[in-house]
C-alpha cells in the first residue's frame, strides 16, 4: 500500500530520508559498518555520510525513484536503506532503474528486504509504469541474490559484468550478477 510519499507494508514504512539526527546516524551506520558493507569497496566517515545524505535529501523528489529509508512500522526505527533509483553509471542494461537494499544486521533473516522488495516492485511497475527493474550484486553475495530470486527477478544469462564503480584495488568485488524483471513478467506473477 502506498500513501502519499511513503510505501507501507505489513511491518515497514519506506519513506524519504530526512536530515534528522536519527536518519543521519543510521545513514552513517549503513555506509560505514564493516558487516553491512562487506560487498562494497568503500566505507564513509560521518562527515562524508552527512554530505551524501544532504545531497540525497536536497535532490529528493516525490517521484519515488530515489533511495529511501525502511523503518519498522511499530516503532519508526530505521532498519534499512532501500528503494528504486536510476542507475547513474554505464552497465550492460543502461539506462535502467535499479532496486536495492542494505539492512541492519539485527534484522537480517526476518524477510524485511523481501517484504520491501515486493512493495517496491509494485510501486515501480504500477505507480511509475516502468518497463523493467534490475538488480545486481557481487557474484558471491548470496543473501542479496536470494532476495532477488524471492521477489521474482530472473538472472540474465551471460549478464555478469564488472561494476564500473568498483576500483581495480578490489578485484574480488568487481564481478556482478545481473537480475531483471519486466513489467510483463511481473504482471504474470501477480
Amino acid at each position: 500500500m502506498r500513501t502519499d510519499s511513503q510505501i507501507v507494508t505489513e511491518r515497514l514504512i519506506i519513506r524519504h530520508w530526512t536530515l534528522s539526527e536519527e536518519d543521519r546516524g543510521f545513514f552513517h551506520f549503513i555506509l560505514s559498518d564493516e558487516t553491512v558493507r562487506r560487498f562494497y569497496p568503500t566505507r564513509k566517515d560521518r562527515q562524508q555520510a552527512d554530505l551524501l545524505l544532504e545531497n540525497l535529501v536536497e535532490n529528493e523528489t516525490d517521484a519515488g525513484l530515489k533511495w529511501g529509508v525502511a523503518c519498522l512500522k511499530e516503532s519508526g526505527q530505521p532498519v534499512g536503506f532501500t528503494g528504486l533509483s536510476s542507475v547513474a553509471y554505464k552497465i550492460p542494461c543502461s539506462p535502467c532503474v535499479e532496486i536495492g537494499w542494505l539492512y541492519h544486521p539485527d534484522v537480517w533473516g526476518q524477510g524485511l528486504a523481501t517484504e520491501a522488495g515486493i512493495a517496491l516492485l509494485k510501486h515501480g511497475f504500477e505507480d511509475h509504469g516502468l518497463d523493467q527493474i534490475v538488480a545486481f550484486a557481487v557474484q558471491n553475495n548470496l543473501p542479496s541474490i536470494a532476495v532477488m530470486e524471492r521477489i521474482g527477478l530472473f538472472e540474465v544469462n551471460n549478464g555478469d559484468f564488472d561494476h564500473p564503480g568498483v576500483p581495480d584495488s578490489h578485484p574480488h568485488l568487481k564481478r556482478h550478477v545481473l537480475y531483471t524483471l519486466s513489467a510483463q513478467q511481473w504482471k504474470s506473477q501477480q
